[in-house]
């Protein structure tokens, strides 16, 4: 039984691997052009079904990973890429480095599935984590799924405790979703490949990179339009 079990298994994890791989092989400037028209898409939702405005207005990051694709049966796996900006010091929006977020899952499921992820991060810490490494969410940070709608903030958690909150949208329809587990790390390469040199992701944070390209900046911008 126990054999079978790990052949299955095996079987599984060789049936993912094409998927995974191929959504890991997307262009950089796809990237980040699918990531800001998401981004602009869910700002504009309606107030009842969108992020409670006051959790981004007071927030130090935000993340968007479009087009995570999921892929399971028994085991499961997820890949995405996307974007995340910082708050500065003057209250505007950073220019965006690029991350991924990968994660595992275990249980009855089967097929293929594609979401976007939303990250809200409270404070500092969790991006610290992440620009020296991996973070983990539910490890690093506390994380939850975020509440929508205008007072769903404070009906879902009154002291907005949680470090992080996280969202999907699959199928137009917009939720908190949790991700304990999900693995997100800086993406080096795609930032090399955007911004011209090995800038570290707090340096682009900082100001501190050569001009972003407008496909980068366009996410900014919708971040301080907002």
């Amino acid at each position: 039984m126990l054999r079978r079990i790990l052949a299955s298994c095996l079987f599984t994890l060789v049936a993912l691997a094409p998927a995974l791989v191929a959504a890991a092989a997307t262009n950089p400037a796809k990237i980040a052009g699918t990531a800001s028209e998401v981004l602009k898409e869910i700002l504009q939702q309606a107030p009842d079904r969108a992020i409670p405005k006051d959790l981004l207005r007071n927030a130090y990051a935000v993340a968007v990973i479009p087009d995570v694709v999921k892929v399971g049966l028994v085991l499961g796996g997820r890949h995405g890429e996307g974007l995340i900006a910082v708050k500065t010091p003057d209250g505007k929006w950073s220019d965006p480095a690029y991350v991924t977020l990968t994660g595992g899952s275990v249980g009855f499921q089967a097929g293929v599935s594609s979401t976007d992820v939303v990250l809200v991060f409270r404070t500092r810490q969790g991006v610290d984590s992440l620009v020296n490494g991996k973070f983990t969410l539910g490890v690093d940070a506390h994380a939850a799924a975020g509440p929508v709608g205008r007072n769903a903030s404070a009906a879902t958690d009154i002291a907005l405790q949680s470090e992080i909150y996280s969202y999907s949208r699959s199928r137009g329809l917009f939720a908190g979703v949790a991700l304990d587990g999900a693995v997100l790390r800086i993406d080096d390469n795609a930032d090399a490949a955007m911004y011209g040199a090995n800038y570290t992701a707090r340096q682009i944070f900082d100001g501190k990179a050569a001009s972003a390209p407008a496909v980068l900046t366009r996410f900014r911008d919708q971040l301080d339009r907002y």
